[in-house]
C-alpha cells in the first residue's frame, strides 16, 4: 500500500524549547490515526504541521508524494476540524457547510447540492437552513465535520472535535465519527489525551511524549504490549514494579520472577501488570488502600504485605464484596506480565 502522508524528520522549535525531536510518521489510506499524548507532548503541534498551520525548523512533509512542507493550508490537500467548531454564526447551516466550495469556485446550485448531500451523511438534512445557535453542541460538531468533508481533502485533521462535549454525548460521537469515517474512506487524523477515546476510534494510534513518538501501533497491540514504560502508565492504568535482570535472561521484582526476552543481564528493568489481569486469590497477601465504585467494576488498590512500597491495582468485579483496610489475596497470570526496559 503506497503512503498517504509521510512526516520526515520533523523538528518543531519554539525559541529555546523543543516541541517536537526529529519525529518521523507513516499514514495509510483509508486509516484512522489518533495521536495521543499529555499536554505538551507535541500531537497539536505536529498536527497544525500536517495542516500547513506552522511551518517545521527542520524536516519535510509529503501528502500523496507531494512536499507539502512550504504549502499554505488553503493550498493542500486537508481540511481542520477545530474543537470551537469554528461555525460562521451569521450563515445558514448549509451556507457554512458549502463555504468552502464557495471558495473553489464551484456554482452555487452545485455547492448546495454537494452540501445537502454532506448533511444527510451526517444526519443533518433538516437542519440546512437553520443557524448554528440553533444547534446543540453535537450537531454543531456534525456540521463542522460535514463543512470539512465535503471538499473532500485526502486528509481529515482533528483537532481533540470532542473536547467541548459532555460525556454521553462525547461517546455517541464517538461512534458516529468512526462511522462516518468508514463510509467516505477518507484518512482521519485525530488528536486527543483521552485515551479511551483513541481506543474507539483508532486503528492507528501514535503515543507521544515530549516532542517524540514513544510508541505507534493498533489501539490492541499498544495496549497489550506497549514498547516504553510511559505508553504502559499513559495508555491505560498499570501497576509498575522495578527489577534487574539475571544471567538466565529473568527480572526479579518483589512480586517474582519473570522471563525478560532481549534484555541484558545486569539491566535496569520493570514489570507492567495491567489491573484487568489482577483477580482475587491465593497469591499476594494484601492490604486494601482504597476501594472506588464504577459501575461494571470496582477498581481496588491494595498494598502488598511483603512489599509495602508497591500499589497493585485490580479491577474487581462489580459485586465483589471488599472493602478498605480489609485484607485480601490476589493473584495474578505471569504470562500477562508486560516486562519493560526502566
Amino acid at each position: 500500500m503506497t503512503t498517504l502522508v509521510s512526516v520526515e524528520n520533523v523538528s518543531q522549535v519554539f525559541g529555546s524549547a523543543k516541541a517536537l525531536d526529529s519525529v518521523s510518521l507513516a499514514i495509510q489510506p483509508g486509516s484512522y490515526t489518533v495521536l495521543l499524548g499529555p499536554s505538551g507532548s507535541g500531537k497539536t503541534t505536529l498536527l497544525s504541521i500536517l495542516g500547513g498551520f506552522l511551518q517545521p525548523t527542520t524536516g519535510r512533509v509529503l501528502i500523496n508524494g507531494t512536499d507539502c512542507t512550504l504549502m499554505a493550508p488553503a493550498k493542500r490537500p486537508t481540511a481542520t476540524v477545530f474543537q470551537d467548531y469554528a461555525l460562521f454564526p451569521h450563515m445558514s447551516v448549509g451556507s457554512n457547510v458549502a463555504f468552502g466550495l464557495r471558495m473553489q469556485g464551484v456554482s452555487k446550485a452545485e455547492r448546495t447540492a454537494k452540501a445537502q448531500e454532506m448533511l444527510r451523511l451526517v444526519g443533518l438534512e433538516h437542519a440546512f437552513e437553520k443557524k448554528p445557535h440553533q444547534l446543540s453542541g453535537g450537531q454543531r460538531q456534525r456540521v463542522a465535520l460535514a463543512r470539512a468533508l465535503v471538499v473532500e481533502p485526502a486528509v481529515l485533521l482533528l483537532d481533540e472535535p470532542l473536547g467541548a462535549l459532555d460525556l454521553k454525548l462525547r461517546r455517541q460521537m464517538q461512534d458516529e465519527l468512526k462511522a462516518i469515517q468508514k463510509r467516505v474512506g477518507t484518512a482521519f487524523v485525530h488528536v486527543t489525551h483521552d485515551q479511551e477515546e483513541a481506543m474507539a476510534l483508532a486503528d492507528h494510534v501514535v503515543v507521544m511524549s515530549h516532542g517524540r513518538i514513544e510508541d505507534e501501533g493498533s489501539p490492541e497491540r499498544v495496549y497489550a504490549r506497549p514498547a516504553t514504560r510511559f505508553t504502559a502508565t499513559f495508555m491505560g492504568e498499570s501497576t509498575i514494579v522495578a527489577g534487574e535482570v539475571d544471567a538466565q535472561g529473568r527480572i526479579t521484582t518483589a512480586l517474582g520472577a519473570f522471563d525478560a526476552p532481549g534484555l541484558a543481564a545486569g539491566s535496569a528493568a520493570c514489570i507492567a501488570i495491567r489491573p484487568e489481569h489482577v483477580h482475587v486469590g491465593p497469591a499476594i497477601p494484601a492490604i486494601v488502600t482504597a476501594v472506588v465504585y464504577q459501575g461494571s467494576f470496582k477498581r481496588v488498590t491494595a498494598t502488598p504485605i511483603h512489599a509495602s512500597d508497591i500499589l497493585l491495582l485490580a479491577r474487581l468485579p462489580a459485586g465483589a464484596q471488599v472493602e478498605e483496610g480489609a485484607r485480601i489475596s490476589l493473584r495474578f497470570d505471569p504470562a500477562e506480565v508486560i516486562v519493560l526496559r526502566d
